[in-house]
């Protein structure tokens, strides 16, 4: 895995052992960031299920001011830890290594208000719509952000109330679904 533009353009990036992750590939990431482009420059962006920390490494490199990471594994919290160090990105980063949903209470705690939300969970029924409400509930989304939901292509994800569905994309076996909370 790469940094695939941006000021670190050409990093190396890397990813917890094992089989417990699942890398976002290059080409459903290069995808993405050509989608969200002009709207990453300035935001804070939360990285839920990170992993290696693989988007919100390449929205720091194209930009955003600042990344929240999380993950509940130790072993990839600490993954993501030395990538963020070694890409130089530690004052614009915070680091969890929490249960996603007193990941999302720890953000709205600290004050964060996230303009991108990453969310590449594991593959189960449920578990998007149900981080999609705790997000809404804990109130830590920013006027017009954008959801990026990374999911299964044969198994997206239902559009939970107070919801729109902006886009929705397939790339072999994995599938993208951008959301933005509906505003009164």
């Amino acid at each position: 895995m790469r940094i695939i533009a941006g000021t670190k353009r050409g990093q190396p990036i890397a990813a917890p052992k094992g089989r417990d992750t699942r890398p976002t590939l290059d080409r459903v990431k290069e995808s993405l960031f050509g989608i969200i482009q002009f709207e990453i420059a300035g935001k804070t962006v939360l990285d839920l299920f990170a992993g290696s920390g693989n988007l919100g490494l390449e929205a720091l490199s194209r930009g955003a001011e600042h990344a929240v990471f999380n993950d509940a594994a130790r072993e990839s919290a600490a993954v993501v830890r030395t990538n963020v160090e070694k890409l130089g990105f530690l004052r614009q980063s915070t680091i969890y290594s929490l249960d996603y949903r007193a990941a999302i209470q720890a953000a709205a705690r600290a004050g964060f208000r996230f303009g991108l939300v990453f969310l590449d969970p594991p593959y189960r029924a449920g578990l998007l719509e149900e981080t999609l409400a705790a997000l809404k509930t804990a109130g830590v989304l920013a006027p017009g952000c954008r959801i990026i939901a990374e999911h299964a292509a044969n198994l997206p994800p239902e559009t939970p109330p107070g919801f729109t569905l902006c886009d929705r994309r397939k790339y072999g076996i994995a599938g993208l679904s951008i959301f933005e909370e509906e505003r009164a």
